[in-house]
């Protein structure tokens, strides 16, 4: 039954049971033990049946049981339990009594009570001491967990590690050192603990020293350090970690990947993908696909997210809720709607994230109607939609001129689903407005918002008259005053003003002048562009020297000019 429960299916394992002629304890016990993080139905039923034909259990049923209950947090199913386990004599066990002590530290939500039954037991071990340290940790009481720790007959090395990793996750890593020095004796956990504490508080130094001086470093180790470097953005650092690991494991190229991608150093990610594909002692999981297609979205790099999709479709690979997500975003992003649909219909369970991305997808391609049937067709199905996906609801109105639909998916909104509208909602329905000329009325509903408009509110405004040359001076003056106060030295507001007076004939002033100070001492970010050649992605940005193959390109360049320049 254990194999069954492990590899094919709960439900499989109890039919074997039931197929049982004479059932006997060590059965029943497997099965509930086989029920543990799986069903608390399960293990109920069992325990129940047991009962009724009069088979007595015994300290491992009971510590299945608390098992089972604890892992779906059924508190008053380990309460009924307990009452059992009083009637029949078990307190005398103190393998079931620390069960029960471990149950009520992680169910109870009272410190207060774990205490009192600790303290009226008649015998305590080292795991019962061990329970009550880890349990003071968690609820950050560290001057008591550190007194029992110091009243202790006896400790063994889970002690010291329980206090050390309490001490790490409380942040005081002053006291976790000095413990951690004091310790007789370590063992990789000791030491992974210290490191990722050291990590958590962003002293890759600490971690470092605390890494080199490891006697046997585990891929846990080596994992870590790869993380820390990665989510502290030196990639290098992390780059020359993973180089050296003797072993890699699936989580070591997940680490590498999604650092890169964090750092924004989408290239690098996918090239590291590649190599972990090259290499194939670990296949690629979910969480690596879902990196590798994010890289691909960033890029917009078509040929390599339809490459990936290809390799889950080949692999058999789950189409996971996020994974299923990622791939919808992907295609979507680089224009690929059809795809995108076919993802979106494959998937046998949708969320709230995964409407939003096909909705949003939609919209950004210029189908705002299809959007919005999409959505009706979401709500239809009775799924509760949330602020998030209302932003993209709302987009696709403002890519549509959908002006009429737009005020009415604002109301249902508000009205309807109960939901309070963010700046967002509000940016996009003075953008709605704006667009369509409603200039006026776009004002009259900045006024009624529940929230003090930002710049952005009002550049966007500020954009609508520009675009629609709209000459009312004293709107116009009045939304570049609300900029000005707000953001008086952010360059592209500063260049929209300057255009849109330049554009209704004004007088240049005091905001051109300061403008053009703003110009001496600011570098413009260069736009990037990018293009697929092959199994690569190359990124270009003006007047840039640092491509390998510059030379080449510029050479194209000026041959392009002078065939331009002849026609």
């Amino acid at each position: 039954m254990p194999l069954s429960s492990d590899f094919i299916s709960l439900e499989y394992a109890n039919k074997l049971f039931q197929c049982l002629p004479e059932p006997n304890l060590i059965s029943y016990n497997t099965l509930i033990r086989c029920s543990i993080g799986k069903s608390d139905v399960i293990a109920t039923s069992v325990y129940n049946t047991m009962r009724r034909l009069d088979i007595l259990p015994n300290s491992f049923t009971f510590t299945f049981l608390l098992g089972c209950f604890e892992s779906f947090h059924k508190f008053q199913y380990g309460e009924m339990v307990h009452g059992h386990v009083l009637k029949m004599g078990f307190l005398s066990s103190m393998f079931v009594v620390n069960t029960l002590l471990d149950f009520y530290a992680k169910c109870g939500g009272n410190l207060g009570f774990v205490w009192k039954m600790f303290d009226k037991l008649l015998e305590r071990d080292v795991v019962s001491f061990n329970t009550m340290i880890r349990t003071y940790m968690n609820y950050g009481e560290i001057d008591s967990a550190i007194k029992l720790f110091e009243s202790m007959p006896e400790r063994n090395l889970v002690t010291w590690n329980t206090v050390v990793s309490g001490l790490v996750k409380c942040g005081n890593m002053e006291l976790a050192n000095k413990v951690f020095e004091s310790m007789p004796q370590r063992n990789s956990v000791s030491w992974n603990a210290m490191i990722s504490g050291y990590i958590k508080l962003g002293d890759l130094k600490s971690a470092k020293d605390v890494f080199d001086e490891m006697p046997e470093r585990s891929v846990v180790s080596w994992t870590t350090m790869v993380s820390g470097y990665a989510m502290a953005g030196d990639i290098e650092s992390a780059r020359r970690i993973f180089n050296h690991m003797p072993v890699k494991t699936v989580v070591s190229w997940n680490a590498m990947v999604s650092g890169c991608v964090n750092s924004h150093m989408f290239d690098e990610a996918l090239s590291v993908f590649h190599h972990m594909l090259i290499d194939g002692k670990c296949k690629p999981d979910q969480t690596t696909l879902i990196s590798a297609l994010s890289a691909c979205t960033h890029l917009n790099s078509h040929d390599h997210g339809k490459w990936i999709e290809s390799h889950i479709r080949k692999n058999k690979i789950e189409l996971s809720l996020p994974l299923g997500n990622a791939l919808i975003d992907m295609y979507a992003k680089c224009g690929d709607l059809e795809n995108a649909k076919i993802i979106f219909q494959k998937m046998s369970k949708k969320c709230i994230i995964t409407w939003t991305t096909m909705i949003s997808g939609l919209a950004v391609n210029g189908h705002s109607r299809e959007a919005l049937k999409l959505f009706d067709s979401m709500c239809l199905e009775g799924i509760e939609p949330d602020d998030v996906i209302f932003i993209a609801v709302l987009s696709a109105c403002t890519h549509g001129g959908l002006v009429e639909e737009g005020e009415i998916i604002f109301h249902q909104m508000v009205h309807k689903f109960g939901i309070e509208p963010r700046i967002e909602h509000y940016g996009c329905m003075v953008d709605i407005l704006g667009r369509a000329g409603r200039i006026e009325e776009a004002m009259r509903f900045i006024k009624t918002m529940n929230l003090e408009p930002n710049a952005v509110i009002w550049a966007t405004l500020l954009s609508a008259c520009r675009i629609r040359r709209n000459k009312n001076s004293l709107e116009s003056s009045l939304i570049i005053e609300k900029i000005l106060e707000q953001e008086p030295n952010n360059h592209s507001y500063l260049k929209l003003i300057t255009n849109l007076r330049s554009s209704v004939g004004q007088r240049l002033d005091e905001v051109d002048f300061r403008l053009a100070n703003r110009n001496q001492g600011t570098d413009k970010v260069p736009g990037c562009s990018s293009i697929q050649v092959g199994e690569s992605v190359h990124e270009f940005v003006a007047k840039d020297t640092s491509h390998p193959q510059r030379g080449e390109v510029y050479r194209a360049l000026r041959s392009l000019n002078k065939h331009m320049m002849i026609t």
